[in-house]
């Protein structure tokens, strides 16, 4: 295969996710839009992350999270403040992070459809002694400059997209 080729066909790989619909569902099972705040997505200040990256949906202790989107895991294990934490690669090239689980459900790099088991809800990681909820935050693997802002951590905002949008 020549030079011409082998760019032409990393060029499609890198954009067929782009073309792909994305049809986001409420990442916990029986959850409604009233589960959680719709205003909490970029809320600030928020304890030891500062500003808050996505959004915290209550549930009872154990109620089944699902996936939002299909997808690839690409994460599946402990990460500080998240706890117990489970990251799916989905269409547009965003990572869509499920954290504070009690259990999870997946293997890395298992290929998952919208509505597959991914975990339950819990109180892992910085969550512990709360309300049981799954925090879900949504990070955008190719930036979009035009979303930063002057706010604290305003820059990072290029990488996150507002869960409430996608499963709305």
């Amino acid at each position: 295969m020549n030079k011409k080729k082998i760019a032409l066909v990393v060029a499609l790989l890198a954009v067929i996710p782009f073309l792909l619909p994305e049809r986001g569902r409420i990442p916990v099972q029986g959850a409604s839009a009233r589960d959680w705040n719709k205003q909490s997505f970029w809320y600030e200040p928020w304890g030891q992350s500062g500003v808050h990256k996505g959004i915290d949906i209550f549930a009872p202790a154990g109620r089944p999270v699902v996936a939002p989107v299909y997808g690839t895991v690409v994460y599946r294990g402990q990460m500080g403040i998240g706890g117990n934490v489970v990251a799916v690669l989905g269409p547009k090239w965003r990572i869509h992070y499920f954290a504070h689980l009690r259990s999870s459900s997946v293997r890395p790099l298992q290929i998952v459809t919208a509505g597959d088991a991914l975990g339950t809800v819990g109180t892992s990681g910085n969550a512990a002694g709360k309300a049981p909820h799954l925090h879900y935050a949504i990070l955008q693997v190719i930036p979009r400059v035009w979303k930063a802002t002057g706010q604290t951590q305003g820059w990072k905002r290029m990488f996150f997209v507002d869960p409430g949008e996608v499963i709305a």
